[in-house]
Parts: C-alpha cells; sequence; structure tokens
C-alpha cells in the first residue's frame, strides 16, 4: 500500500511538473474543415499531413455563437469564451454608438511607419487569453508574441499582456506595431524589414491578388524570425506564439472555395506550415512544444457555382432590403426613412437618437422593423436582441445569437437567410464568397493538435471553438481565461 501511494505521487508530481517549451496557436482565415480531406493527396508530408497524421482531430469542431467573422474567431480561439462575455462582436462594432474598429485605440500610435494602421490594441476586447493566463502563471516571465498580416490577427489572440504582436502595413511594405507594446520596433524586425524591402515580388502584392500567397510565406519568415531572436522556447518557462494566416481568407472572398488561385493558396500554406515547423523542430525540440491548428470561421461556396449545380444558393443584399423597409416604413407610419443606423454582419443597427428625434415610439420601430424583416422571401428567421430568450427561434439558433450578443455593441436586430444565401456586397466578388452565418458551411472548422504529450487520434465527437483555450490551459495546468465558458477537450488531455 506504502508502495502504491508512493508510486502515486510521484506520478501526480511528474505529471504537474511536466510543460512544454513551446505553445504555437495557428489560425487559418477562413479555412473550412473539408479542406483538410479536400487537399490531403495534394500535401506533402511535413506540413498538414504531420499534423493530421501524427496529432490529434477534432473532425467535429463547430463556432457555437454569432456572426461568423474574423475578428470575433480569434479572439473566442483565445479567450475560450465567445463575444457575450469577451466584447469582440465582430470586425467593426459600436461602442457608446460610435462604429469602432474591434482593435481601434486612438490613444496609441504606430510604431514603424507612420501609417494610422498601427493605432490598435486589445484594449476594445474584455476577457483574457491563453497567453495572459500564461503570463500571469508565470510572473510574466514567459514571452508571448502574435504575428499576422492582419492586425486583428496578431493583436487578439496575443492578449493584453503579450510582450508584442506584429502586422503588415501593406503600404510600406513591413511588419509594424504600436506603443501598446513597445518605443520601437526590435533591431531584428527592422532587420527584417529591410530584407523584406528587397523583395521585388511583395511589392506588387495589393496590385495582384494572385501574388497573396506570398503574404502566408512572410508571415512565416516573421514568425521563425521571432521564435529565434526572441530566443522562444528556450528559457524555463514556457512561452506562446500566435500565428494567424491571412491570405486564405483575402483569396476566398475573391476566388471563392474552388479553382486554382484557391488550391494554390493551400498548397503554398502547406509548404510554408512544413518550414515552420521545420524550425520549431530545430529551435525547440520536436515533441518539445504543443500545437494547434484552427481557423477563424469557413466559407460558403460561391452562390453561382451552386445554382450552376442545381443547388439552392443567392445572393443577398442588404442595401436593398433596407431600401424595402424604408418604404414600407413610409407606408405604414409616414416616417422611418433614416432609423436604420447600420447592417452589419446579419445584425440590424437601429439609429435610436433618429428615431427619438422624430417623435417616434422606439419599441414601435424596432417592431415594425423586425415586421418587415421578416417579410422578406430570402429570410427564414428574425428575431429582436432584447427577445432573444422568449422568441420563437429554432434553440440552435437562439443560443448562437444570445452566446454572440453583448449589449450596447451587437446591434438590435438579427436576421437569418436561408442556407445558401449570403451578403453580396464589398466582401464577395462575383467569383468569390463570404461568411457569417451559423450554416455548417460557415462554422465547422478544423481543429487539429499536435506534439508535447499529445497522441494520434481523432473524435467525431461536437466540440466547440471554444474549447482550445481551456484544452491547452489544462495541459499547461493553468489557470483558464477569466471568462472562459468551453470545456477541455478529455480526448486530448486524459
Amino acid at each position: 500500500m506504502l508502495l502504491w501511494c508512493l508510486a502515486l505521487t510521484a506520478s501526480a508530481q511528474a505529471h504537474f511538473g511536466e510543460k512544454p517549451r513551446l505553445v504555437v496557436g495557428i489560425v487559418v482565415d477562413q479555412m473550412r474543415w473539408d479542406y483538410l480531406s479536400r487537399y490531403y493527396d495534394k500535401f506533402g508530408n511535413d506540413g498538414f499531413r504531420r499534423l493530421i497524421n501524427q496529432g490529434f482531430s477534432c473532425d467535429n469542431c463547430l463556432i457555437n455563437y454569432l456572426p461568423t467573422v474574423t475578428a470575433i474567431g480569434h479572439a473566442s480561439v483565445y479567450t475560450g469564451t465567445t463575444p457575450a462575455f469577451h466584447g469582440i462582436c465582430g470586425n467593426n462594432f459600436y461602442i457608446n454608438g460610435k462604429k469602432t474598429y474591434c482593435c481601434a485605440d486612438s490613444t496609441v500610435q504606430p510604431v514603424g511607419s507612420d501609417n494610422k494602421k498601427g493605432m490598435m490594441s486589445p484594449r476594445n476586447m474584455v476577457a483574457t487569453t491563453i497567453g495572459d493566463q500564461l503570463r500571469l502563471h508565470t510572473d510574466f516571465k514567459s514571452k508571448v508574441i502574435g504575428v499576422s498580416y492582419k492586425e486583428r490577427a496578431a493583436i487578439l489572440p496575443a492578449g493584453h499582456s503579450a510582450n508584442a504582436a506584429y502586422w503588415l502595413d501593406l503600404k510600406n511594405r513591413c511588419f509594424i506595431t504600436s506603443t501598446y507594446y513597445m518605443d520601437k520596433l526590435p533591431k531584428w524586425v527592422t532587420e527584417f524589414n529591410k530584407q523584406l524591402a528587397r523583395n521585388k515580388e511583395f511589392k506588387k502584392v495589393g496590385e495582384d491578388i494572385g501574388l497573396y500567397p506570398l503574404c502566408g510565406t512572410i508571415t512565416t519568415d516573421m514568425a521563425i524570425a521571432a521564435l529565434r531572436n526572441e530566443q522562444m522556447g528556450k528559457g524555463d518557462q514556457t512561452d506562446m506564439l500566435c500565428v494567424s494566416y491571412s491570405q486564405t481568407d483575402l483569396i476566398g472572398h475573391k476566388y471563392g472555395t474552388r479553382g486554382k488561385n484557391t488550391d494554390d493558396a493551400y498548397l503554398q500554406l502547406d509548404r510554408d506550415l512544413a518550414r515552420l515547423l521545420k524550425a520549431l523542430d530545430d529551435q525547440v525540440g520536436r515533441d518539445k512544444y504543443l500545437l494547434f491548428l484552427t481557423a477563424d470561421h469557413a466559407a460558403a461556396h460561391n452562390w453561382q457555382f451552386m445554382q450552376e449545380h442545381k443547388l439552392a444558393a443567392g445572393p443577398w443584399k442588404s442595401g436593398e432590403m433596407k431600401e424595402r423597409i424604408y418604404e414600407a416604413l413610409e407606408n405604414d407610419m409616414g416616417d422611418g426613412r433614416g432609423c436604420i443606423g447600420d447592417i452589419m454582419d446579419y445584425r440590424i443597427f437601429l439609429d435610436w437618437n433618429m428615431i427619438r428625434q422624430r417623435g417616434l415610439i422606439t419599441a414601435d420601430m424596432a417592431h415594425q422593423v423586425l415586421w418587415e424583416i421578416e417579410k422578406e422571401d430570402d429570410v427564414i428567421f428574425a428575431a429582436a436582441y432584447k427577445d432573444l430568450a422568449t422568441s420563437a427561434l429554432p434553440p440552435l439558433l437562439r443560443d448562437r445569437a444570445l452566446m454572440g450578443y453583448y449589449p450596447g455593441r451587437s446591434g438590435d436586430i438579427i436576421y437569418f437567410p436561408k442556407p445558401g444565401f449570403y451578403e453580396y456586397g464589398p466582401w464577395s466578388s462575383p467569383t468569390g464568397t463570404t461568411h457569417g452565418e451559423w450554416n455548417p458551411y460557415d462554422a465547422h472548422i478544423p481543429c487539429l493538435f499536435y506534439g508535447w504529450n499529445v497522441k494520434h487520434g481523432a473524435t467525431s465527437r461536437e466540440v466547440s471553438i471554444t474549447d482550445i483555450a481551456p484544452t491547452v490551459c489544462q495541459l499547461l495546468h493553468i489557470q483558464q481565461p477569466n471568462a472562459c465558458t468551453g470545456k477541455a477537450i478529455t480526448e486530448i488531455t486524459r
């Protein structure tokens, strides 16, 4: 009995004493889960295939809130919760009645260029991240760094207490940051930018979208440079590197889910992942780092492509709906033009100041707008956020809408187009696509774990995007982020 107790104690000590040298989080912007199988035979052996064949795949990972967009996805992966708790309600949302970009911060200045794209920070996010909890746990000795093409994809994953977040200033062709993190770029970043300036192909990015896969290569180069120059994974405490690949989203919006451009983007990403994994092996040591790969959202197939194959789909133009609502309001109420302040991500933001100035009853106006939306041929459901709990929405839609609602930021009414119908506007070309809805084509994302203490396997059990953070935290034996609502994936943590 005594020997058994001693053995159990030794096992527990070893369990809690173990830790990886580095955690690597990878988000692939707009990646559908089925791309893993679609491109599997075309992938090389050292990128996606390595993660699939040697890691653990959660094959039924779903996004459990609305809308399914970039900023929310990145925040939810790393906070382990939804907009209802972390406050990032879209790429843009309203704060105190003012439209605000998710990472906009007028109190900071750009570092590395004079572009206002550098006036960014994570201050609009009200919850902590994995990296914040890791820094807290180690008395801020751990290094946490975010790298991406998009500023929101570098800033939100890295969290509030990150050592740095770097994003691309495409106008000036360099990586930048803000005074939220530092007063000047480290010498190695300055040297990296000098090398980047000599890249003749990169100078053409922005003019030729076919070159956007190069942005993924450059993001990989920057991540490897951060890994090496900051000596990540070399210290006494676990570090964290957050990498997000945005080129796949840009190409998807332009070219959709099918075709040479999208194929080339994912095959190039596979090669870049292989380079990153090799650098991690060399710098940190194989099986000494814990890595996960997921997506912030997926994407619908192009509606014209669907129609060509006799599948239900179509364009949705919220601007035209807005005009129809105004015409109806004028007929029914004699006034109301201008009462809709904005329409974003299948949500209506009423202009309450305008409504009050015109002497209209706010409750009547909200119900009238909702009534008109419900008349739309291609809308199947709609509800006011304040009535969600008692609405007649199917439970799945109701719950996801509630989990995406943050008072004062998320608008007033949410509506649900028919399956296959999506917003046809600035973010979706005639050949491209977009995202934002509850449907599996937008909400079913890859979720791969690999490396330190991860056994090979897979599960078809439904898990959520918010389960990633508590899984990582349990593996690290640190506290979950302070608003975490997800649950650790026990197939990985046991």
